[in-house]
């Protein structure tokens, strides 16, 4: 009896346990959030993992990534994702088998808990399986769409203004003869039929002339400062041909991976040297430039990319120095992948590295130093007196990068897409519609959310909420 109460005891404190484990596993799988595990995929993976999570990229699609790691602890796929290599050398099977697959690509290391490494998986699986997705861009309307180019009347006016100054000096001419011909059947002594010269220098025809000149000369005062400063189709050359159709569009990296600023400060910055090296420490020669374009991001940063390593001491390098460290890359990928003979291996590797020299040159002083940061030219500009936050319209506003600037992820040579004029943003405020189940809004916009529930108002958009005040923009 003492044996059989001793069993039933164990056997109930066993299930017990059982059912603790599972309600807590449970409870860890509801507190995956996809949502914030795309915030870290996008921080973390999307440099090197293709967003549909079902096509390889750099690194392979990851749609049933937990399936395939199911044989094996879930620890062990934390420890993959947080240091790769250190699971590799420890003899894993499953490590050592994606990395005789990837090699010589390494996966970064990630300071990744469980929790954190868990929304990515959520992220990963509903993407997956269509349960969660990015939202398809629609630009349409005047909202996010580019104003149509306006046609340039001015040859009209032209010749209109000169249809009504031939109309008034005939017209003129007619009233001075009629004038002759009264005085003259009066018998008015003296009087003279009027001239074209004299005509065109009386008294009101000059106050005609200095009025028109003034009326046109204000009009194309304000006409020129209204456009001042404005480039839209902007197109300039850059000194890296870097393709967004290429990364944005076939390789789907996400905007905000490169442009990382734009969700968190006012100003979307150009990403720097090292940046692209997360991908093309790896990758190192090009889809469509091969060698020439991405030497100019090595020869800038100071990596060598026959051997894998950045360079000791690379700032006090002489061009002589550089240019022998990048001829054997450039040479030897002529020579093994192009099938060149060395001769023309090395005329093409001068080729680029006149194209190097060219792209570092400093365009203010026309001095070129090999080693430091790649003089990018900016396209979007806006003028001092006008504010605008890249945070506040990103991770507030969630406005998609093409609604401003246009199918950025079709573009080879980037261009401004949109006018960026005082109109084009004051009906982007007034049609835009605020995404109103943010808890900010329920508590400052009381009135809004009771006309929403009542029926007594369709839509809040950002002009009622303060989005035409002039201090918005201008301080």
């Amino acid at each position: 009896m003492i044996f059989k109460s001793l069993t039933s005891r164990l056997l109930l404190l066993l299930a017990l346990s059982v059912c603790n484990l599972t309600l807590q596993a449970q409870d860890g799988a509801a507190a995956a959030d996809p949502n914030a595990g795309k915030t870290l995929f996008t921080n973390y993976c999307a440099s090197c993992h293709n967003k549909d999570m079902k096509t390889d990229m750099t690194g392979p699609a990851l749609a049933g990534v937990q399936e395939r790691w199911a044989a094996y602890p879930k620890t062990d796929l934390y420890s993959w994702i947080r240091n790769s290599q250190a699971l590799i050398k420890s003899g894993h099977p499953r490590a050592n088998e994606l990395w005789n697959k990837w090699k010589p690509g390494v996966m970064t290391n990630f300071t990744l808990n469980d929790a954190e490494i868990d929304h990515i998986l959520a992220y990963i699986d509903g993407v997956a399986n269509g349960t969660f997705g990015p939202k398809v861009v629609v630009n349409s309307g005047p909202v996010g769409a580019a104003e149509e180019p306006k046609k340039n009347n001015t040859l009209l006016f032209v010749i209109i203004a000169f249809v009504l100054a031939m109309f008034a000096l005939v017209l003129s001419r007619i009233l001075s003869n009629l004038n002759y011909m009264i005085a003259t059947k009066d018998g008015v002594a003296g009087v003279a039929r009027q001239s074209l010269k004299s005509l065109l220098l009386s008294r009101g025809v000059l106050t005609f002339g200095v009025f028109a000149l003034v009326v046109l000369g204000g009009y194309t005062s304000v006409n020129q400062a209204v456009s001042l400063g404005r480039q839209q189709g902007y197109e300039p050359e850059q000194p890296i041909k870097f393709s967004h159709a290429t990364h944005a569009g076939l390789h789907k990296i996400d905007c905000q991976y490169c442009h990382d600023s734009a969700r968190k400060s006012k100003h979307s910055s150009i990403p720097a040297s090292n940046t692209c090296m997360n991908c093309h420490a790896a990758i190192k020669v090009g889809s469509k430039h091969g060698t020439a374009e991405l030497t100019k991001i090595y020869a800038s940063i100071g990596f060598d990319p026959k051997s894998g390593k950045y360079i000791e001491n690379y700032d006090r390098m002489s061009e002589d120095q550089l240019k022998e460290v990048f001829s054997a890359w450039v040479v030897d990928d002529q020579m093994k992948n192009r099938g060149k003979s060395y001769a023309a291996a090395e005329a093409e590797f001068n080729d680029q590295w006149e194209g190097i020299k060219e792209a570092l040159t400093d365009p203010k002083t026309g001095d070129y130093k090999i080693q430091g940061p790649i003089e990018w030219v900016r396209i979007h500009n806006l003028p001092d007196h006008a504010y605008f936050n890249h945070a506040q319209h990103v991770s507030v506003g969630k406005v998609e990068c093409q609604t401003c600037h246009g199918k950025i992820q079709e573009m080879e040579v980037v261009q401004q897409h949109s006018p960026l004029s005082m109109g084009w943003c004051i009906n982007c405020h007034r049609q835009t519609e605020v995404k109103f189940d943010n808890e900010y809004y329920k508590n400052y916009y009381a009135k809004y959310h009771k006309e929403l529930q009542e029926g007594t108002r369709k839509k809040v958009t950002v002009e009622d909420i303060g989005g035409l005040e002039c201090q918005k923009c201008h301080y």
